[in-house]
């Protein structure tokens, strides 16, 4: 790869790693690794970092790549290698923890509504895992207790929290910067087109719906959080022009 910094490259390669070791281990990886539910039997502590290096498909991996060695290589030229891993990596978590806060809102409005039916807590997680009273699957099964269901049972992979952060610097550093998507065939300055997906994505997170490529499945807040931790270091470190310092 042409013109690809040392860090991005590494970065690239381990996603690549990854990804081959879930084709040949398959859905053991993803239990193993992807990032669940903190309350959910499947949650690791280290899933917060490994979920960032799994992928759920082969375009999956290969848009979040090539923004990350678009992207990424401009930041790490600028910053270093130190700097950027730093603000990479923080995105990433950033973009889980975002994640996980509004799962938790979606898990406690429906438990506290199942709370309210009777039901304690020990009763319905025993039933998220398969073991408790059959009479509480019905009313789970109904369409008001989806985010609910969602929220627990689901999990998060991919590079695409800390790839919003790292398009968000970008767009910070080169506010100029003509970008282009395959659909949108005139070049949008970075300053507008950030901003703009960064808004479809929450739009689309709160509204449930499906994601401007299509199909489901899509986890718009870890997009959201992701940029918005992006936001809030770059913010930091150009109000103390920290910026104009490398870390190596």
């Amino acid at each position: 790869m042409r013109n690809v910094t040392e860090t991005v490259k590494q970065l690239i390669i381990i996603n690549i790693l990854f990804f081959i070791g879930t084709l040949i281990s398959g859905d053991v990886a993803y239990k193993f690794l992807a990032l669940y539910f903190p309350e959910n039997h499947d949650f690791h502590a280290w899933q917060p970092i490994t979920h960032m290096f799994m992928h759920g498909g082969y375009m999956h991996i290969f848009f979040n790549m090539f923004a990350l060695y678009s992207f990424g290589s401009a930041l790490e030229h600028f910053w270093g290698a130190k700097k950027f891993l730093f603000f990479y990596i923080s995105c990433g978590l950033g973009a889980a923890l975002v994640n996980t806060a509004i799962n938790y809102y979606y898990f406690q409005e429906g438990l506290n509504v199942l709370m309210n039916h009777g039901f304690s807590k020990a009763e319905v997680l025993s039933v998220l895992n398969g073991k408790g009273s059959n009479e509480i699957v019905p009313i789970l099964n109904s369409p008001d207790f989806k985010n609910f269901i969602s929220a627990y049972m689901g999990s998060v992979v991919g590079a695409s929290g800390a790839i919003y952060g790292t398009i968000v610097a970008f767009a910070f550093m080169f506010p100029n910067a003509e970008l282009a998507l395959m659909f949108i065939p005139v070049p949008i300055k970075a300053k507008y087109f950030v901003p703009g997906l960064v808004l479809i994505d929450l739009y689309l997170g709160v509204s449930g719906g499906e994601s401007i490529f299509g199909g489901g499945g899509i986890a718009h807040f870890a997009h959201v959080g992701g940029a918005l931790f992006g936001f809030l270091i770059m913010w930091y470190w150009k109000k103390n022009q920290f910026n104009a310092n490398r870390w190596n």
